[in-house]
This record gives C-alpha cells, sequence and structure tokens, in this order.
C-alpha cells in the first residue's frame, strides 16, 4: 500500500529461505513489530522479524503518525467504566509511550522529523460541547496536561476543544526505518516479503513456517494487527476492523499550525500539516465505518470537499485507505496470546491510535519475554473479554462469527466467500475489493488477499 510515508519506500531486506533459530519471532514489520524487535535486540535477544511485504507498509504507513495521549474523549469514558486509577495508567501508559519515543530518537540519532505540539478534540456543533467540558474536568483530577479553548490555529470555526499540551508528530516511516537499522547492528534479522503462513509447536518451541523457509523460536509475538492465528485467542470476537480515508494535500499556503486535530462528532476528521522542506502540506484522515459495510457516500470527494473550504486552492498529492482494529471497550489487548498457549504473545486492537499503543506494547512485551513485571500490563490484559461493556456489539460478533463458521458451507455461489471463515464478501465500489464484513479481511477484484486476517487468496 503507498501512502505518503512510504512512498518512496523500496525493499531493505532479503526474503527468508533458509531454517534458522531464534530467542524470538515477531510476526509483523510494522511500527509495534520493529519496536518490540529493537527493545528485546537491545537485551541480548536473538530476534527474526518476519513481515509478509515491506516493513511499515500496511496499517502504519496509514497512519496519521500522531504521538499522544489523547486518544478522543476516552478519560471521561475510562474514568466512569473503570475507575480513576484505571484512567490515570492508561493514561500514565501512554505519555510515557511519548517521552519513551523521545528518547530512542534522540539516543539512536533517527531523523524523522519529531515535533513537540499540542492535541486537539474540537467540536464545530453545541451539543458537543458539554462533552468536551467534560472530558476537561476529568482530564486535570487524572493530573492531565489539558485546557479547554474556543480557538484553533487551522481554517476552522470551532464553539470548544479540549487541548493537550506537549504532545508530538513525526513521519514514522522514517523512525521505523531508523529503528530496523539499529536491530541489525543489535544482531537481529529482518526479512521482507517473507509470509508466515504455519505455526506449529515441538519440543517446548514454535516452528513459524514460510513458502521457503521457517524460524523456530521459543516465543512468538503477533504484531500483524489482527492477529493470523484464530483459535484459541478468538480475537474475532472481542473486535471489529474499521476501515478510514486519507488525503495529503498542497494548501498553496503555510499551515505550520501548533498542533493537530481531529473532532469529536460523526464522521470523525483528522488534520495534521506535515513537516518538511515545505510547510504546506495537509494530512486529512477519517470518515472511518465498520469494514465490509455499506459506505454512504464517497468518503474521498467528502474529505476533499472540507478540505476545500477550507483551503480553495488545495491539490490533492496522494490518497490511500488504512484499517485498524477496534477493541469492544476501548482498549487494546497487549499480552499472552492465549492461557492455553504458552510464550505467544499478541498486540491488536489500538482503536486508531496505534503509535503510542505501539511502544506500549512492545514495552509490556518485552517486559514477559524477559521476565519483569510491568507495571501496566493489567490494564491493557489481552485474555480480558468485556461482553457487557459492548454488549450490541458482542451480540452482533457472535452472531457474524456464528454464520462464518456454521452457514460457510450453504451461501450462495455467486458472491465470494472469505478465506478466514468463509463469511460472504462484499463489493467495495470505490476501492474495487472484497471487503469482510465480519472480520476485516480484504481481497483485490481478481482475489488476492490485501489485508488479514486471510492468509488465503479467493
Amino acid at each position: 500500500m503507498k501512502t505518503f510515508w512510504n512512498m518512496n519506500n523500496k525493499a531493505k531486506f532479503e526474503p527468508l529461505e533458509e531454517n534458522l533459530e531464534a530467542d524470538v519471532c515477531i510476526i509483523g514489520g510494522g511500527i509495534t513489530g520493529i519496536s518490540t524487535g529493537y527493545y528485546l535486540s537491545k537485551e541480548g535477544k536473538k530476534v527474526v522479524i518476519l513481515e509478509k511485504d515491506t516493513i511499515c507498509s500496511h496499517t502504519s504507513s496509514g497512519s496519521t503518525a500522531k504521538v499522544t495521549s489523547q486518544h478522543g474523549l476516552i478519560y471521561k469514558y475510562l474514568y466512569d467504566s473503570k475507575g480513576k486509577e484505571f484512567a490515570k495508567k492508561y493514561f500514565e501508559a501512554n505519555n510515557n509511550a511519548i517521552e519513551n519515543i523521545e528518547k530512542i530518537i534522540n539516543e539512536e540519532n533517527i531523523k524523522c522529523n519529531f515535533e513537540r505540539k499540542s492535541a486537539f478534540v474540537y467540536t464545530e456543533t453545541e451539543k458537543e460541547v458539554e462533552k468536551i467540558k467534560d472530558e476537561v474536568e476529568v482530564a486535570k483530577k487524572l493530573g492531565i496536561d489539558a485546557e479547554y479553548t474556543n480557538k484553533i490555529d487551522i481554517n476552522i470555526d470551532i464553539l470548544g476543544a479540549i487541548e493537550f499540551k506537549n504532545q508530538a508528530q513525526f513521519d514514522i516511516s522514517k523512525y521505523v526505518n531508523g529503528l530496523s537499522d539499529k536491530i541489525l547492528i543489535n544482531g537481529g534479522k529482518i526479512f521482507e516479503n517473507s509470509k508466515a503462513i504455519d505455526l506449529e509447536e515441538k519440543n517446548k518451541k514454535y516452528i513459524i513456517s514460510t513458502d521457503k523457509g521457517s524460524i523456530t523460536a521459543k516465543d512468538v509475538v503477533i504484531a500483524t494487527r489482527y492477529p493470523v492465528i484464530t483459535f484459541p485467542g478468538y480475537y474475532f470476537m472481542k473486535m471489529y476492523q474499521s476501515t478510514s480515508y486519507a488525503i495529503v494535500f498542497d494548501t498553496k499556503t503555510d499551515i505550520n499550525t501548533n498542533g493537530f486535530f481531529i473532532n469529536s462528532e460523526i464522521p470523525q476528521i483528522s488534520f495534521r500539516s506535515i513537516d518538511n522542506e515545505r510547510k504546506n502540506l495537509l494530512l486529512v484522515v477519517g470518515y472511518d465505518y465498520k469494514t465490509g459495510d455499506e459506505i454512504n457516500g464517497n468518503p474521498f470527494e467528502y474529505l476533499e470537499a472540507r478540505v476545500k473550504r477550507m483551503y480553495p486552492n488545495s491539490e490533492k498529492i496522494i490518497s490511500w485507505t488504512a484499517e485498524d482494529c477496534i477493541s469492544l471497550d476501548k482498549i487494546p489487548y497487549i499480552g499472552e496470546f492465549s492461557k492455553i498457549m504458552s510464550n505467544i504473545y499478541v498486540a491488536t486492537g489500538f482503536n486508531k491510535w496505534g503509535v503510542t499503543s505501539s511502544n506500549v506494547a512492545a514495552n509490556i512485551i518485552s517486559d514477559k519475554i524477559i521476565g519483569r513485571k510491568n507495571e501496566y500490563e493489567e490494564v491493557f490484559k489481552s485474555s480480558r473479554l468485556e461482553m457487557i461493556k459492548n454488549k450490541d456489539e458482542m451480540m452482533n460478533m457472535v452472531k457474524e462469527a456464528g454464520d462464518s463458521i456454521v452457514l460457510k458451507r450453504i451461501k450462495d455461489k455467486e458472491t465470494p466467500t472469505c478465506t478466514h471463515l468463509g463469511c460472504k464478501l462484499s463489493w467495495n465500489e470505490i476501492e474495487e475489493t472484497w471487503d469482510c464484513p465480519c472480520h476485516g479481511s480484504r481481497f483485490t477484484k481478481d482475489g488476492e488477499v490485501i489485508e488479514s486476517p486471510a492468509l488465503k487468496n479467493l
């Protein structure tokens, strides 16, 4: 997938074509897998990373690349549903992630346009103002450096906003590539165009096979956005996938703002400037919907019209779509993949806030493999199943999963079915893809896999 962040990237690493042994095998070469590999290789672990395409080529490169602990209006929700201490720990984990990322950039001298800026959630509608004020009140109770404001320095007339100070943004591809270089220096190995197609346990170790080679390792980390192993983790019953649309515009004017922005109402739209030699580039991401559902209108046209109202002379440079996993309780799943499969770890369900979540995950999983206690692991515990918090969505997932597993053999034969669990696919006219409404797999019109959890072509 070509995005602004990776449009000049080329393959850096050879495919796996031999059988190797390692301490840890990481499946997935996005920011989560590479960050985990970086930390473990610094600890002296022999790390091998398998990436099915090229590193930072899917979810990571599709992101806004905001480095922030402000994840929408989440803190009042956490405060009310989980309590003050839980909400505070969630903030601390993500706030620490910002500091960790900046520390890595400085220590390893990674040139990735890291900039400290404020993060804003704003509204243009009266009914959302009270929600934002409530979020400010809760944030201050948690000790967050947050303020209420009714003005932001981008061409949007707002009614109110919450500002988190001292957040950041960067070039995610440059950061991930910088980390990958350090992994090699630390003795690790990275293989691109090396899709993991099988995992089996033998002699208390795991053998991860690709089409031309295999890795034998004691510990395995699944960092593929959506876990490529279906059972026994049952993550297809604990989350769904959401597709967002993204465009970079040349606005023909200087828009180097003091922050980045996202609205609180639906559809949500995110704005950030892109720091490079020019100061006129604007990244716009949003209009998300559950993958496979019917799309109302054309999201690309909506985003373009929105920006044209702000900057009439703007021109589109590049556009793409990005998928994210949404957990039932808005909290990522990080830790042991399953209670009955030891030494396999997972990081998923980042709810569109994967940059800081990736660092939180890398620290929790690295600590578990090394044998250290991490103070935040209980917040993100992956074995939880919050059925009651989102009962409607849970029942919908159960229905879809049952349809996938039980009814797949009797579906009509005119419409293709997903190679993951057999769901009937939906045709996406905008992108000309086959999308799975159950678990978010996507295929080209010719049947090639674009996005997991499906591994096989139609």
